[in-house]
């Protein structure tokens, strides 16, 4: 059946490179809908690309295989290499990184994904490429509800700028609770403005998302009596 496939494909080029951007916009629609800078049009072209490099190195390779004179060897595999080189590149584009935080690196994973099935559909082997784009569905849709069911750690660091006789076991009875873990904290005294600088380290264990006990922290201290000058939160 795969032979088949492959000799059929082969004589239609075109219908690979409409198979890998199909294939490929999958991917991007996934990534667009959660409003990732790369998105179903990146990923469009990436898969097409992939693709085109593929059957450029194999018809490259055939071309001067069927020459008679010719000297020169041709190696496709060296154009499937630069392939993965560059998508390294272009993933490395989208990953941001923010204070202590990186962001993209689920979306630079997915444009390496969708490199390798426009590869493999540019190849001849549309089995592979259909059957990885449905795995790295999988991946994306239902593994990030599954990642909501279980119990992470994340570090974060809470800067807490207050008065100089602000007790720090007022400030500890705010912050500590379940799930909430003071890890240390460091304290800097300005003498001269009487203010002190407080900065926690804390390690949280959650489920779903963070942000909901990261506010009721915030919120906490604000309505407490502590005269707190500036907050300030950083993901570790």
């Amino acid at each position: 059946m795969h032979i088949q496939i492959f000799h059929y494909l082969s004589d239609y080029p075109f219908l690979k490179l409409i198979i890998a951007a199909f294939l490929g916009s999958m991917i991007g629609f996934e990534r667009d809908v959660h409003g990732r800078a790369a998105g179903l049009r990146t990923h469009f072209l990436v898969s097409l690309g992939a693709a085109l490099f593929m059957i450029l190195s194999e018809l490259i390779a055939l071309h001067y295989a069927n020459m008679s004179n010719s000297v020169l060897r041709i190696d496709p595999e060296r154009i499937a290499a630069q392939v993965v080189t560059g998508i390294g590149f272009l993933g490395a584009g989208v990953i941001i990184k923010s204070g202590l935080t990186v962001r993209g690196l689920t979306t630079a994973a997915s444009l390496w994904l969708t490199a390798s099935i426009g590869m493999s559909i540019g190849a001849g082997y549309l089995e592979l490429g259909i059957v990885t784009t449905l795995i790295g569905l999988f991946a994306l849709i239902i593994l990030n509800k599954f990642e909501n069911l279980y119990t992470k750690e994340v570090y974060r660091i809470l800067e807490i700028y207050t008065d100089s006789n602000t007790k720090d076991e007022n400030l500890l009875s705010v912050i500590e609770r379940k799930g909430v873990k003071i890890i240390y904290f460091d304290k800097e005294i300005d003498y001269k403005n009487n203010e002190v600088k407080i900065i926690f380290t804390l390690k949280i264990r959650h489920k779903e998302t963070i942000d909901k006990l990261s506010n009721k922290i915030i919120t906490d201290l604000d309505n407490t009596s502590i005269d707190i000058h500036k907050l300030k939160w950083t993901h570790r």
